[in-house]
């Protein structure tokens, strides 16, 4: 923009007004993408090595190598491609471009991409091993709102669902 010059100026050009540098602003309209932005998920750079346990309640991309354990419930855990992890791991959704050694527990789903590779057993409702990626370890395929399996304190019986009794069977057993 240009502010028209003043009266009895020498100057008969405008001059030009200094550009603004403000943010744009955000509105309900802003895709969630753009709303989401960085803040909402940590990343552990290649040249990191944390042994330990991580626990917190943001999403994270590990670049790096992690050893111990990654508690993240609700939240997405991404291992990218550079990525070396030794842990067992539980979150909402994880995606694995990296290598992982340790068993998964998601609540939605876990993604093993073409250079992943994931050694452990994994719990989750939904599972996607893309060509070329790596799996050795067991799948539990669980429903998006049972919980997590104790396999300790059984105290009585355990019902295991099956065919209903015939009629001859039910009449034997009265």
């Amino acid at each position: 923009m240009w502010k028209p010059s003043q009266t009895g100026s020498t100057s008969p050009t405008p001059t030009p007004e200094p550009p603004r540098t403000a943010p744009p602003a955000i509105t309900p309209e802003t895709p969630a993408r753009l709303q989401a932005g960085a803040a909402d998920q940590a990343t552990l750079g290649k040249g990191l090595f944390i042994k330990g346990e991580i626990s917190g309640s943001e999403s994270l991309y590990i670049d790096g190598k992690v050893e111990g354990a990654i508690t993240l419930p609700g939240n997405r855990v991404t291992i990218g491609r550079n990525g070396q992890v030794a842990a067992n791991i539980t979150a909402r959704e994880v995606v694995v471009l990296g290598k992982v050694r340790g068993n998964v527990s998601a609540t939605d789903r876990v993604d093993i991409r073409a250079e992943g590779s994931l050694h452990g057993d994994v719990a989750a409702a939904r599972i996607s091993i893309e060509d070329g990626a790596f799996f050795k370890g067991g799948i539990d395929i669980r429903k998006p709102d049972a919980k997590p399996i104790q396999a300790t304190g059984t105290s009585g019986p355990v019902a295991v669902p099956g065919p209903a009794p015939s009629i001859h069977e039910a009449h034997n057993q009265a």
